[in-house]
């Protein structure tokens, strides 16, 4: 029954790309990709200049022969804060690719990003941002396997089968748009949320010819709330929740991460916590910070009935962001609680 039920999610995956009815690609650690989270995030660096990030995700490789692979690398900036009296312009961009399972179904997506931040007095800030990207997405059809295949014994690749789609690529233009609000009323206090919307213009993304409404990617709405509070001179909190809806399929998430500062200032830290991801997983996270460079380190611990198959061994990943401050800046404070 494991094994039949390993062959199936093959094909499953092409009919959930025809429906369009599953999430997007995502990451537990969302903060660590934030101009996928919101386009509002870019340049949204509160205690540096400039940031360059990547994820790697590695999931349900107890259950498939090949797992799913999410890879993302992304770059964004602060553009104009010498010449703006109050705000400044963001601008970045993220690659994102995808490999699920034997390398049937690949995906690779490109976008480009610009946000404005305005100061709203002493103690705020307002975003607002969009991005515009490229996705393409590629199947092997030689390397699936369909129920009509099945000839009661085994899947037979060489039968007929009327489940093959006519395209083995689709390729679309996608648009995302958000909005942020940051509140500091203290050097020791921080918070800040958001929401977007991917798939604006409701792309068509389908590997058959069929024109329905089938093919139309639902537009996914996100949002999410962050906090950063320093507790004590060596401790600094960071509680976050973060709610995803898309079509049918929803995501909600919520934990905490702690850095404990292990030099005189801050250029050391330790960083750990540990989330959750409604009826699905438990996700610990860990890692370390040495002069502005973070890696952090999660595993989902699988909670939903998946568990019956995976035996909790859900997807781990990786995360490393570099912050820096560019020459002229040097001595600027930060907007958020820092060692």
């Amino acid at each position: 029954m494991e094994k039949l039920i390993k062959i199936l999610l093959l094909p499953l995956l092409i009919f959930m790309a025809r429906e369009s009815v599953a999430q997007d690609l995502h990451f537990s650690q969302y903060f660590n990709s934030p101009l996928t989270t919101n386009p509002a995030n870019t340049g949204f660096i509160p205690d540096a200049d400039y940031r360059i990030g990547a994820s790697y995700r590695n999931q349900w490789s107890s259950i498939m022969t090949v797992p799913y692979k999410t890879m993302s690398v992304f770059g964004d900036v602060q553009l104009f804060r010498d010449r703006l009296e109050t705000g400044w312009l963001g601008l970045g961009g993220v690659i994102l690719s995808d490999v699920a399972g034997s390398g049937s179904l690949r995906s690779t997506k490109i976008y480009g990003s610009v946000a404005y931040h305005q100061m709203l007095g002493y103690s705020s800030l307002l975003s607002a941002g969009f991005n515009v990207g490229y996705a393409e997405k590629r199947i092997d059809a030689s390397k699936l396997k369909f129920p009509d295949q099945f000839d009661g014994e085994f899947f037979d690749g060489s039968l007929p089968t009327t489940g093959l789609p006519v395209n083995s690529s689709t390729r679309y233009f996608d648009l995302q748009a958000g909005i942020n609000y940051a509140y500091f009323p203290q050097e020791n206090v921080y918070i800040n949320a958001g929401y977007s919307i991917q798939h604006v213009n409701k792309p068509r993304e389908s590997f058959y010819a069929d024109k329905s409404e089938a093919g139309i990617i639902p537009m996914r709405h996100i949002a999410f709330a962050n906090a950063i509070l320093k507790v004590h001179e060596k401790v600094i909190l960071s509680p976050n929740a973060y709610f995803s809806i898309q079509s049918k399929a929803t995501e909600i998430m919520g934990g905490l991460l702690a850095n404990y500062n292990l030099s005189e200032a801050g250029e050391t830290q330790l960083v750990g916590g540990v989330y959750y991801r409604h009826k699905d997983a438990i996700i610990p996270m860990a890692g370390f910070e040495l002069n502005n460079l973070r890696f952090t380190f999660s595993y989902d611990v699988t909670t939903s009935s998946i568990n019956n198959f995976n035996n909790g061994r859900g997807a781990m990943e990786f995360s490393l962001v570099k912050k820096g401050f560019y020459p002229s800046s040097t001595g600027r404070q930060s907007m958020c609680p820092s060692f």
